[in-house]
């Protein structure tokens, strides 16, 4: 039940029935007819543009348009009243019976309420963390791997097929150095001194690693040439990195549906493939780049490369796909990469990237729009900074990893739930500053508490409930006399649970999983606000003499934990049934 979707089909209703009488004219485009909640609370509970968008086209006044439509609104008997505002606005205020029914409707549909089949029969890939498996998680991924997680299951909830992906970036040299980085922890499994050179990875994570191919081979590879064990350790070290990092991410509650590969792309003629596609569309040829803006690089000299065509798809240079030398370079395999996505039937790609690889954005979006024709959008999300401080101080050092916090760290300080809430109070391309003490305080300005708090107040009203001899089952509960949900208290906090839907839409549209989190905060405000009031007016009171006047009470209570158990379930919260 979506109530601004139900009184924008009205309007749309009434506005056909005013062209049928001649009222404005016929075959209006009404795409951008939009019903909303007033930006002031005080004008009603809902407000229409209706006139204004239509008024040019029709060559009429808005006022006039907007006039016509009001009785039109009035004359269905959910509308209290529909009244023009300004140069046309017509501000909507609704009968109490529908607050009402919102309630009966939360609590007949259960978690269903705010689902939606938005994206029925699309089939979504979204691509997070992908970090180099080079070492653990750390405070940067964690970001990353809860908005991506939040975002698929929002998607989810919309309707959409998702499939949640990890791309391994096993392919570069980065996973040469891991192998030498473990070979010299294996040296020192077997108690012999190593040099550390300068870009090695030396954290404690790996002392594991070295001990566990100890254990493997033994001795056979000491004092052997690098040629002897590169790959086999390279292997050994990027499936124990692998196991480390699935690890970490077990810690969220994050469990991809696809690991893919970036190594398992050579020597398969993927990578030719996709830039063989490329090239039959005529995108790809041999040239000479500008110069990099700014400072040159010393090593830097024109020379002939094997170019992609992006400019013809908004970037805002030809990128290099193939080195001088014959080899791909690194954008190569990404190509192939989401070329494979495309061709496994996906209807819309999602990559999360952290803030760092802003300069792909452009040249990735060109790939895919080159390769599919511009049938498969690909959406880039950008995760920005995460500022971990506690005591005033701002964390930086890890004792396993030596040089970041990892994801490990902040799961061990503040716990799951308290990461994934709180990860997710600011929209992903916005710096976020998470303070562990605030994180873990209990007040109005931690709010993740808050929310949950909200919920567990649900629960302890729930369980006087049962103690009273009330039933309190879902069933039930939407058959209480909810006409007795007559104050204002009750009847906005009821119109905040008719904005779920609605909310729900869209942040899936947006590919904003953070407005679930601002929203959940602000039912729970409405929540406590209600519940405060309560300890004043005893007829706000959840637990009445009269039975029948509980019911209904407790029916508004136990549809707000409904709505806040589904929003947390697509944040990857648990819902606290009390607190401690």
């Amino acid at each position: 039940m979506n109530l601004f979707a139900d009184i924008r089909a009205l309007t749309i209703s009434a506005l056909d029935a005013l062209a049928d009488e001649g009222v404005i004219p016929a075959g209006l485009a009404q795409g951008n007819v939009a019903v909303e909640p007033p930006r002031d609370p005080a004008h009603g509970d809902m407000a229409t543009n209706a006139a204004m968008v239509l008024a040019k086209p029709a060559r009429m006044k808005p006022r006039d348009i907007a006039e016509a439509l009001a009785p039109r609104l009035t004359a269905d008997p959910r509308i209290a009243s529909a009244e023009v505002a300004g140069p046309g606005f017509l501000n909507i205020r609704l009968a109490a019976s529908v607050w009402q029914d919102i309630v009966g409707a939360v609590l007949t549909q259960g978690a269903d309420f705010g689902r939606s089949d938005m994206g029925k029969g699309q089939k979504v890939n979204v691509e997070y963390v992908s970090a180099n498996p080079t070492g653990p998680l750390h405070v940067g991924h964690t970001r990353g791997a809860v908005f991506g997680d939040a975002l698929a299951s929002l998607l989810a909830y919309s309707g959409y097929e998702v499939t949640r992906e990890y791309y391994i970036n096993d392919g570069g040299a980065q996973v040469d150095v891991l192998a030498r980085s473990v070979y010299n922890r294996y040296l020192e499994a077997h108690d012999l001194t190593v040099d550390w050179p300068e870009g090695t990875y030396p954290g404690d994570y790996l002392i594991e690693v070295g001990e566990a191919l100890k254990t493997k081979v033994g001795a056979a590879y000491i004092d052997q040439p690098e040629d002897v064990w590169l790959e086999e350790v390279r292997n050994f070290a990027t499936e124990a990195m692998m196991d480390l990092i699935r690890r970490d991410l077990g810690l969220l509650g994050v469990k991809m549906d696809v690991f893919s590969s970036e190594k398992a792309l050579y020597g398969t003629g993927k990578i030719e493939a996709a830039i063989a596609e490329l090239d039959a569309k005529g995108l790809i040829y041999r040239g000479t780049l500008e110069p990099p803006k700014g400072k040159l690089p010393e090593d830097w000299e024109p020379r002939e490369q094997t170019l992609f065509k992006s400019t013809d798809y908004g970037d805002d240079v030809d990128r290099p796909i193939q080195k001088s030398d014959g080899g791909w370079t690194y954008f190569a395999p990404d190509i192939a990469y989401h070329y494979d996505k495309t061709l496994r039937g996906f209807d819309a790609l999602i990559d999360v990237f952290g803030a760092d690889h802003g300069g792909y954005v452009k040249r990735m979006k060109a790939a895919v729009a080159a390769l599919s024709d511009g049938k498969v959008p690909l959406d880039i999300k950008l995760t920005q900074l995460v500022k971990l401080t506690r005591g005033g101080e701002q964390l930086k050092m890890s004792k396993r990893a030596g040089t970041f916090v990892t994801l490990a760290d902040v799961v061990e300080l503040v716990g799951r739930d308290v990461t994934r809430f709180v990860m997710l109070t600011r929209k992903n391309d916005a710096p976020l500053d998470f303070e562990v003490d605030k994180a873990l305080e209990q007040s109005k300005d931690n709010p993740v508490y808050y929310v949950q708090y909200a919920h567990a107040r649900v629960m302890s009203v729930l369980r006087k409930a049962v103690d009273a001899g009330i039933d309190t089952s879902d069933a039930a509960l939407a058959q209480a006399d909810l006409t007795r949900l007559d104050h204002v208290a009750e009847q906005a906090l009821a119109a905040k649970l008719a904005e779920w839907p609605r909310l729900v839409e869209i942040a899936a549209k947006g590919h904003e999983p953070h407005r679930v989190a601002f929203y959940l905060y602000d039912l729970a405000q409405a929540f406590h606000a209600l519940w405060n009031r309560g300890n004043d007016e005893t007829g706000l009171r959840f637990l009445q003499d009269d039975k029948d006047t509980s019911a209904a009470k407790i029916a508004l209570a136990r549809a707000v934990s409904v709505v806040i158990a589904a929003g947390l379930g697509i944040l990857g919260v648990e819902p606290a049934q009390e607190m401690r």
